[in-house]
């Protein structure tokens, strides 16, 4: 067999190829989608790799042509490990997807990039781009002696909380010395061994570390996870130094080779990746019906709420939220996911549908980066994951925090206590960077 090349596949194989893996959840999948399309308008060969499972559900809501739109920005997949959930759009949980994905899933990309390395019509894989909590790329890319880069989609806030686990357990903080500490007090205990996060208290942590376990996995992981990260050629983060200025310096003298590379979604739609456009990264079906709903509000008048992708409550506080929503008279666009409600299906009190029949809209999923920067949102009852955080500091709408789990509490407190006092010059910045794009 002829090894050369016409001048058109030497072109094509001579791209750089960059293999990018995130973690399996839909607000890690979003960033890393739009990272790699950001790679894509630079030159890249694109192989993104989802699980089996998130890969079947993206092609049931955006449908095979979608993803198959370029032929230099390819999909693939590989196993997560767990049983396939009964349900399509059923949320997986995050200890299991972490246990199974850092356990089973180094082999299955070994057997992956021998065959993009093997397939003669793509170039060779030259980088991997994974997820922080995949560090297991780390050892692949290493056999093949290229870099590995490890981009955590959380805040940097977020990650400098997790690589201070080990820490705090050193410092005798956690585990926790009995379960009543959870209740009694304890959890207001300041931490006073993280210079850039003065006056931050133990509940304002992840709260993984929220155990009497000193074996815990999720503690566990997260102290592996973050010295792992040491391991990588570089760490980029989507965020930017005049939000998380201080954490970053700290961050800095932890992981040298960190670079904060936000905001990706502001970065992504200045692409011209217009084969990659209709390229969508959701889950769920995203309802359009509640923008043209919104067009009918006056400017700054709905309160926006939506607790993200993972977030689960029980019956009892879906009630209340709806009591509360309804008795603020205020006109709301709630999101309410199908598996939202824990071991049910979400069901709303009549009353409170007739209470607010004229004044709300509920629809189970949408087009956050649309609603967020819609003129009648006024504000927004969230989560505080780190995309809907982010997004609603680049449009300047206020938040109301309710957060669940990973490090939504650290963003929360950093909204409440850090960059809520410097809004202005926050939105100020962001209005003159937007002008140099």
């Amino acid at each position: 067999m002829s090894n050369t090349h016409t001048l058109g596949s030497m072109d094509v194989m001579q791209k750089p190829h960059a293999v990018c893996i995130p973690f399996p959840s839909q607000g890690c999948i979003n960033p890393m989608l739009k990272l790699a399309k950001i790679l894509h308008s630079k030159g890249f060969h694109i192989t993104f790799v989802n699980t089996e499972f998130n890969h079947r559900r993206l092609l049931k809501v955006q449908g095979s042509d979608t993803l198959d739109r370029h032929p230099s920005f390819r999909f693939e997949t590989i196993p997560d490990g767990l049983p396939p959930p009964e349900k399509l759009d059923a949320t997986q949980s995050i200890l299991s997807l972490c246990k199974s994905t850092s356990e089973t899933c180094l082999e299955p990309l070994r057997n992956l990039l021998s065959k993009l390395n093997d397939t003669a019509t793509i170039p060779p894989v030259s980088c991997i781009v994974s997820e922080g909590v995949m560090s297991f790329a780390l050892d692949a890319a290493d056999e093949l002696g290229i870099p590995g880069v490890l981009f955590w989609t959380t805040s940097a806030c977020g990650l400098l909380a997790f690589a201070h686990y080990n820490t705090l357990m050193e410092k005798g903080f956690i585990p926790l010395k009995d379960p009543a500490d959870l209740t009694n007090g304890y959890l207001d205990t300041i931490v006073d061994c993280i210079p850039s996060m003065k006056g931050i208290r133990l509940k304002n942590m992840p709260p993984f570390l929220r155990t009497t376990d000193p074996d815990d996995f999720m503690v566990k992981f997260v102290i592996r996870e973050t010295a792992r990260a040491k391991k990588a050629s570089a760490i980029v983060l989507n965020t930017f130094n005049e939000l998380e200025h201080d954490v970053l310096n700290e961050l800095s003298s932890i992981y040298p080779d960190i670079y904060p590379i936000g905001p990706i979604h502001i970065l992504e739609k200045n692409t011209e990746n217009n084969d990659l456009r209709l390229t969508g990264s959701s889950l769920w079906k995203e309802e359009t019906e509640c923008l043209e709903w919104l067009d009918s509000k006056k400017p700054n008048s709905v309160v926006y709420v939506n607790f993200g992708s993972i977030t689960v409550v029980t019956p009892q506080q879906l009630v209340e939220f709806s009591w509360g929503l309804a008795n603020s008279n205020q006109t709301f666009l709630w999101i309410i996911r199908p598996d939202l409600v824990s071991g049910d299906s979400p069901m709303l009190p009549p009353e409170f549908l007739v209470a607010a029949n004229d004044r709300g809209f509920l629809t189970s999923w949408c087009p956050q980066e649309k609603v967020l920067n819609h003129p009648s949102i006024g504000g927004f009852l969230t989560h505080c994951g780190w995309n809907s955080t982010l997004e609603s500091i680049l449009n300047g709408i206020p938040m109301i925090c309710w957060p669940f789990s990973v490090e939504q509490q650290t963003n929360s407190w950093f909204s409440c206590n850090r960059w809520g006092s410097q809004w202005r010059l926050i939105v100020l910045w962001i209005e003159n960077r937007l002008k140099s794009f």
